[in-house]
């Protein structure tokens, strides 16, 4: 017995609508500048960060690459004043990702 026959048990008065849900929606397309961005490392209270800034477009373009980094790296960060911090020391992997899509990157420090 399935959910379907589970669900007519239960509510036999109930028609089920032929709605088809999207659930996966078409990733945007963000803007790729011309001048590079900067992907620097910072301790902040002895703890290890990696800072990206330098993007020129919209923020809401950098919150969804913000969160696609974050996702792709499985760590934690945030996005503040114009620029994302990743918890973590990920300077390499952030740059062959933001290379693989598009943009210019500079390392600066170390």
């Amino acid at each position: 017995m399935d959910l379907q026959d589970q669900l007519k048990k239960l509510f036999p008065d109930h028609e089920p609508s032929e709605e088809i849900e999207e659930t996966a929606a078409e990733p945007k397309e963000l803007w790729v500048q011309n001048e590079p961005m900067i992907c620097k490392f910072e301790k902040r209270k002895g703890k290890p960060t990696t800072i990206i800034e330098g993007y020129t477009g919209a923020d809401e373009d950098f919150k969804i690459l913000a969160k696609e980094l974050k996702t792709r790296l499985s760590v934690g960060g945030t996005f503040k004043d114009d620029s994302i911090i990743i918890q973590g020391d990920y300077r390499d992997k952030i740059m062959a990702i933001l290379k693989e899509k598009g943009f210019k990157v500079k390392r600066v420090g170390g």
